[in-house]
């Protein structure tokens, strides 16, 4: 089943037209492979209401929402802050996760916030602004992903996978 995803990218200078959105199109590339219909692309500024606003508006339609930037702790970086006041609960698993694969390459990935969660029946996951560390937060959890988006659905069949499997098709 193809998921609807949606990819938002928060950055005030890619928002302002200033560079390339690198950590979005490595989203876009990776969710072709899930597989799913990417339904909206957005950047917005870092702002908590701009944020909220995007979010919002890609519930209407997503399975899936990933977030690239904001997540740092720059007096700027609000994502976790906005997202956040959107979730009906967190999925803090999938967060560490990705925190945890960050550290074997950086020791700053402790210092990011990530944030998923469910809003709506939508999986929302904020990753850091950095493509790199986009790769590695989608590493992370890309085995669990499909699960969890057949989960949300209501598919309550828990397939096994080990570490080293490929999750089962969405």
């Amino acid at each position: 089943m193809t998921v609807r995803a949606a990819v938002i990218t928060v950055s005030d200078s890619r928002a302002g037209g200033g560079r390339d959105d690198a950590s979005g199109d490595v989203i876009a590339q990776r969710l072709a492979t899930l597989p799913a219909e990417l339904i909206s692309r957005e950047l917005v500024a870092d702002d908590g209401d701009a944020v909220r606003s995007a979010v919002l508006r890609a519930l209407d339609e997503a399975q899936l929402i990933v977030l690239t930037g904001g997540t740092g702790l720059g007096p700027r970086d609000v994502t976790p802050q906005a997202v956040l006041t959107l979730l009906e609960y967190q999925v803090p698993g999938m967060a560490e996760a990705m925190r945890h694969e960050g550290m074997h390459h950086t020791p700053h990935a402790m210092l990011s916030r990530q944030v998923v969660g469910v809003a709506n029946g939508c999986l929302v996951m904020s990753l850091p602004g950095n493509p790199r560390a986009v790769g590695e937060c989608l590493d992370a959890v890309w085995p669990a992903l499909p699960h969890a988006l057949a989960l949300l659905r209501g598919d309550t069949r828990h397939a096994r996978v080990s570490s080293d499997q490929e999750a089962p098709p969405v």
